[in-house]
């Protein structure tokens, strides 16, 4: 197995998780927001000590400090906002599936700054997810209300992470390691949730020890998701980097059904199918080293 398909893998994986675990948090009386905020600021000081530990530590000039804001913002608090307030009203399975689509939607944008060519396959890909998304949608919209406005929250992430996959790629700080930028992301996510957290009023989970044995869970998954997150984009590029989310979108879904005991109703499958076949196409044939 070569590493960039081993780091797919595995950061896909945990990205997966993650969907199950805010689940069980939301359950064990975490407030999402509250919730995303230690982890991501949990995460981002155990890396960040890491980081020292190896004296590799994150630069800290006003490029660096844009960087981590603005990558804190696409990648780290404003999708994982709407992915952890979804989950209450459209389910885990819901949410995983959506990581599906940023691989398609950084093509997108990928084409547009000129940083990939136009492709049949991969537009026949695209079209495959479109319609994926649409069963999607429908199978959580049909009921209006708070249903139908955290479906398309849910399903606006993908394109924010992937408007942060180009950003990490064009802007990567010059001379900065791969590694020594995760922490910065993290803490600078943390830093732009905390106004919502603080206007929210629920800093902290209702629950007992089980909610603090999640958010620990949640630390340590954001921690070894967000260490070789970089790694990964850095060999692979933005493109084949996006993939993760269809590995993450299809273990998450799977526990969510077969762990957490949610439906696997007609759309879910029908979705899921259609997801696959199009993140197959859009990314067929692209070279690891891209």
């Amino acid at each position: 197995m070569t590493l960039p398909l081993a780091l797919l893998l595995a950061v896909g994986a945990l990205l997966g998780l993650t969907a199950n675990i805010v689940k069980l948090a939301l359950q064990a009386g975490w407030p999402p927001l509250a919730f995303l905020f230690w982890a991501t600021l949990g995460a981002g000081l155990l890396l960040l000590l890491a980081t020292f530990l190896r004296r590799d530590p994150p630069g800290s000039g006003r490029a660096a400090l844009a960087y981590y804001l603005w990558s804190g913002l696409l990648s780290i608090a404003l999708p994982n906002a709407l992915f952890f307030s979804a989950v209450a009203h459209v389910g885990a399975g819901f949410v995983a599936l959506c990581l599906a689509f940023p691989p398609m939607a950084t093509y997108l944008l990928a084409l547009g700054f000129g940083m990939e060519r136009v492709r049949a396959t991969r537009a026949a890909g695209l079209a495959l997810g479109l319609a994926g998304a649409l069963v999607l949608a429908t199978g959580r919209t049909g009921g209006g209300g708070a249903a139908t406005f955290w479906a398309i929250a849910a399903l606006t992430a993908p394109l924010v992470i992937a408007a942060g996959n180009i950003y990490r790629t064009r802007r990567w700080p010059q001379g900065a390691s791969a590694l020594s930028l995760a922490p910065g992301m993290l803490l600078g996510g943390a830093l732009l949730l905390l106004p919502a957290v603080l206007l929210d009023g629920r800093a902290w989970a209702a629950g007992g020890p089980e909610a603090g044995w999640l958010l620990l869970a949640q630390i340590a998954v954001f921690a070894l998701t967000y260490a070789l997150y970089f790694v990964l984009q850095k060999i692979a590029g933005p493109v084949y980097f996006s993939q993760i989310g269809s590995v993450g979108a299809i273990l998450g879904a799977g526990v969510a059904v077969l762990g957490l005991g949610e439906p696997a109703g007609w759309p879910l499958l029908a979705a899921g199918g259609l997801i696959l076949a199009g993140v197959v196409l859009v990314n067929r044939k692209v070279p690891a080293s891209r």
